[in-house]
């Protein structure tokens, strides 16, 4: 049996992956509510989507390592569902997969991230092991954020973001069969939508404010998901994919 994914293999079969994949990809999603449309567990199914893709691409010089399915996610927890890692915790779990990963071996370590919420956590981890592991390469990627201009060329809605049009077009791209697509909603979709500390919060181009999701949108949605369709959903993951893809091909060479 030939697999990328270090859950299939044996023991013995991992430690020649070390030596023939030098690169891990660890995906990192949340476990948190996505409106009244997308699972509990988009962030992660995204993220693992796009790891079986990257490493199909790249002919047995990346391994899949386990997931890491709960995320920082206490901007959500008024929604039901929702369960959330602290920072502390999370950079913990984060931490002692790489321990794992490198003592027997790997020293290029790559966390595809579904969930923005995770975001800082991750650059404070990758500034903690330039101390602690100086010969281990840390690096993490989000997803969207790697696809604007994919994103940007659908005209989404003025206030757009979690659970609206790309992150839907994406699930429908990657997991239509998890989809409740008669149960799509507007979230808020405009700034004049918003009371002004979330309008504060939706600013672009200026300080960050972490406000609570329930300040944001009633559903829990930012955008509007009907307005979602698979094939924009597959330009976006596979300009995701490409970009991974690409970084990694560069990060082997360098």
């Amino acid at each position: 049996m030939s697999t990328v994914k270090l859950a299939e293999m044996t023991t013995v079969e991992a430690a020649s992956a070390v030596l023939a994949s030098p690169v891990v990809l660890v995906p990192a999603g949340a476990f948190e509510q996505h409106g009244p449309g997308l699972p509990l567990a988009t962030d992660l199914i995204r993220a693992e989507g796009v790891a079986e893709r990257v490493a199909a691409r790249m002919a047995g010089q990346v391994v899949i390592g386990p997931s890491v399915p709960v995320g920082v996610s206490p901007h959500h927890m008024e929604f039901a569902g929702t369960v959330s890692l602290s920072t502390a915790t999370f950079a913990a779990v984060v931490r002692d997969y790489v321990g794992g990963l490198y003592r027997h071996g790997w020293r290029k370590i790559l966390v595809v991230t579904g969930h923005g919420g995770n975001d800082a956590t991750l650059g404070t981890v990758a500034q903690d092991l330039l101390d602690t592991r100086p010969d281990l390469q840390f690096a993490w990627s989000p997803l969207t954020p790697l696809a604007s201009d994919v994103v940007a060329a659908a005209a989404p809605s003025e206030v757009t973001g979690h659970s609206g049009e790309a992150e839907t077009a994406q699930m429908l791209a990657l997991a239509p069969e998890l989809v409740r697509t008669d149960r799509l909603a507007p979230g808020t979709t405009r700034l004049s939508e918003l009371d002004p500390l979330g309008a504060v919060a939706r600013r672009t181009g200026g300080p960050k404010l972490t406000v609570r999701y329930d300040q944001l949108s009633g559903n829990g949605v930012l955008g509007d998901p009907r307005r979602a369709d698979p094939e924009h959903g597959e330009a976006i993951v596979e300009a995701i994919v490409t970009r991974i893809t690409d970084f990694i091909g560069a990060w082997l060479k360098a």
